[in-house]
């Protein structure tokens, strides 16, 4: 396998959710900056998610008509054009219009960069493969706190978005010449009503659960928003199974492979999602720690995650992806468990071991369930798979905000004073037996499933195999 590949579309991706991240650390910076409270500029957060919301359903029809590599490429150059204009916005309005569409390029490069590797990629090569393009999803929330820290302290804040453009002009030429090209398809003319009716539930629900769980408006409001968009959710799938193709389609449920991984990887990101929330907060709040310095300990994570990718592919082999999968949620189940019984005496070798331990195992977990959800998904189905996967993944990280932020504000309602260290102690352990929920879906998987991606053979009873096992 070429690795040129998967690094081109890591990079792209770590650009992506470095940016996303990145900006909690200067808000207040900025905010200075703009004229406004860095509550009301939480706004910026929000729009972004929203726009990813929007426009993920739509990556996979578009890779499709216009071709996944220039889909890819006009993603990089609309990410940069907003980022340009994020560094020079002169008010909040400006601000908010150009991190939106910064969503809009990174809706597209996210599924179709996963879309590019499964179709440029031997189903025996995609465990490697995955491995590379999962760094960027746990490195980037680990590294965007100190980075933005350091930027926004010894330089400006506006080159926390500036540096995106050299990075995204490489990507775009050497994306240009390395990417394979992959014949565009004659998709149906594009599903309207299903792009609207998915777009306002996936919308509402995460710009509702944003602003539930970083209030910079009325709760009363998130509550709506999610309202809607549960309600709007349940008319689209109505919509969807009288629809000859619809624009998510829910027939990919139906191959037991990706049902397990759609499932499992939602509740066990759901983890994920608290985490880079909770953390820094405990350590700041909890410990009295500066951003910079909790922002460096919960960086040895990333350590763990880049480590995975020596070792994915053989421990696959070895164990398969039900064994794998089980073991590594339980595994992050565990360390979360361990996050809450931290405290300011605890040594930072400690915390820093424990926090590397938890990469490995979050960074093998979502390896393994990335390639699962294509094992025994036809190419002629990728597109799709890669859109659904994605609106997934990005509602299921804003319930992880959104879950973590209502535990907070339920322990210090009851006990009517300020957040303590307490408060996350407990958050961490309530998430933590959460996350064991993500075992449930691997239970009943056939432990031969995906064995034609994973490389594993093991001698099961027939009534076990998976169909559609290669």
């Amino acid at each position: 396998m070429s690795r040129i590949v998967p690094m081109i579309l890591a990079v792209a991706l770590f650009m992506e959710q470095m940016d996303s991240t990145v900006i909690a650390t200067s808000l207040p910076a900025i905010a200075h900056d703009l004229g406004v409270g860095p509550i009301t500029l939480k706004l910026a957060l929000t729009s972004y998610m929203v726009s990813l919301a929007i426009f993920i359903p739509l990556s996979g029809w578009m890779a499709d008509r216009f071709g996944a590599k220039r889909i890819f490429r006009s993603a990089i150059l609309v990410f940069v054009a907003g980022s340009i204009l994020c560094a020079i916005s002169g008010d909040l309005i400006s601000f908010v219009v150009s991190r939106f569409l910064q969503g809009m390029g990174g809706a597209m490069m996210t599924p179709v960069a996963r879309l590019v590797l499964v179709r440029s990629t031997k189903r025996s090569e995609l465990v490697s493969a995955m491995a590379l393009l999962t760094i960027p999803a746990l490195v980037g929330p680990l590294a965007g706190p100190p980075l933005g820290g350091f930027i926004t302290t010894y330089f400006s804040w506006h080159w926390i978005f500036l540096i995106n453009v050299p990075i995204g002009i490489a990507g775009y030429f050497l994306s240009g010449a390395y990417l394979p090209d992959i014949t565009s398809a004659a998709p149906p003319p594009i599903d309207i009503k299903g792009f609207f009716l998915s777009a306002i539930a996936a919308s509402g629900t995460m710009f509702g659960l944003s602003v539930m769980s970083l209030p910079a408006l009325p709760p009363i409001i998130g509550a709506v928003a999610v309202l809607i968009g549960i309600t709007c959710g349940f008319l689209y799938v109505r919509h969807a199974r009288r629809h000859p193709a619809p624009l998510l389609d829910l027939n990919l449920f139906k191959d037991s492979a990706f049902r397990a991984a759609a499932i499992g990887g939602t509740l066990f990101r759901i983890s994920i999602g608290a985490i880079p929330f909770l953390m820094p907060l405990m350590l700041q709040v909890g410990f009295g720690l500066s951003p910079f310095q909790s922002g460096m300990i919960t960086f040895v994570g990333a350590i763990g995650a880049l480590t995975t990718k020596f070792f994915a592919k053989r421990v696959l082999v070895f164990a398969g992806f039900r064994t794998t999968l089980m073991i590594a949620a339980l595994a992050g189940a565990a360390l979360t468990f361990v996050n809450g019984l931290f405290t300011p005496a605890t040594p930072y070798l400690v915390m820093a071991f424990m926090l590397l331990l938890a990469g490995f195992a979050r960074s093998f977990f979502f390896t393994s369930v990335n390639a699962l959800s294509f094992a025994d998904i036809d190419d002629a189905d990728a597109s799709k798979a890669t859109a659904m996967s994605a609106v997934l993944q990005q509602i299921s990280l804003a319930m992880g905000v959104a879950v973590a932020g209502a535990i907070l504000e339920i322990e210090t309602t009851q006990t009517g004073s300020p957040l303590q260290l307490r408060d996350f102690q407990i958050a961490f352990m309530i998430i933590a037996v959460f996350t064991l929920t993500a075992i449930i879906p691997f239970i009943t998987m056939a432990r031969n499933a995906g064995a034609s991606v994973s490389g594993h053979r093991l001698a099961v009873p027939e009534s076990e195999t998976t169909t559609g096992v290669k």
